[in-house]
């Protein structure tokens, strides 16, 4: 089993002077317990970067394109995010998938390119409240999983993350108990897809409102391999108690 995670995924907050809370934030989350990995707005990796040089801390991106260039206004390639110094891509965040109706497909060819730009890909699955009303959730995430990771995974190059939707942003949160089931179910699908090495060695995140208050009960649950954490990663206190939870 890979060493814990804590992602923190800054999405569209962040400006350079935001980088003073992070320099709390560095001595709030000294030698923790598990690997720690920051998301932040592209404009601020490569700043974030260095901010974090000697510290162990990573930094990534939230996304990339499929393409490795080319006539694609506003987008940003792997490479790219390679040559600002990130090491990881978050890739079909449920957010990209309901805004930009980013099919499995297309994560799965980002995925690819990721890969090939040698970053390691976060790849983001979950259902939605309607999905999981209508006992369709194991369908659903199945069906990501299988569709949006390509062959050729190892645990080195792939990081998937279980975001409920029905509880991301919404102050609901999966009990435990669902969140496990879910995690004993990827882990099932991911040896049944990739065999059993890969399966057990590839980290497998919570990512639904996690705070401070719930982390220490759902980080102990099985096959919780830490988190993918939003809103919580932008203040030191909840991001570095977060991270004490993770063990």
């Amino acid at each position: 089993m890979q060493k814990k995670l804590a992602v923190g995924n800054w999405k569209m907050n962040g400006l350079y002077e935001s980088l003073a809370e992070f320099s709390a934030m560095n001595t709030a989350c000294s030698a923790p317990a598990c690997d720690v990995l920051i998301c932040p707005p592209t404009t601020l990796i490569r700043s974030l970067v260095e901010a974090c040089d000697g510290t162990g801390i990573q930094v990534g991106g939230q996304d990339c394109h499929e393409q490795t260039s080319g006539a694609h206004t506003g987008d940003i390639s792997a490479h790219m995010l390679v040559d600002a110094g990130a090491t990881h891509v978050i890739l079909g965040h449920s957010e990209r998938r309901a805004s930009y109706g980013e099919s499995d497909l297309r994560i799965r060819a980002k995925a690819t390119t990721a890969w090939n730009a040698s970053l390691t890909a976060i790849v983001c699955i979950g259902e939605t409240l309607d999905e999981r009303k209508a006992f369709k959730t194991l369908d659903i995430v199945g069906g990501q999983l299988a569709m949006s990771v390509p062959d050729g995974a190892t645990a080195k190059n792939l990081v998937i993350a279980y975001e409920p939707i029905w509880a991301i942003g919404t102050g609901r949160t999966a009990s435990p108990a669902q969140a496990a089931e879910m995690h004993d179910f990827i882990r099932a699908e991911l040896e049944a897809i990739f065999g059993y090495t890969i399966a057990e060695s590839t980290s497998i995140l919570y990512g639904g409102s996690c705070s401070k208050e719930n982390a220490k009960e759902l980080f102990s649950c099985k096959n919780i391999d830490g988190g993918l954490i939003g809103g919580a990663s932008l203040k030191v206190d909840s991001f570095g108690a977060i991270i004490s939870a993770i063990e």
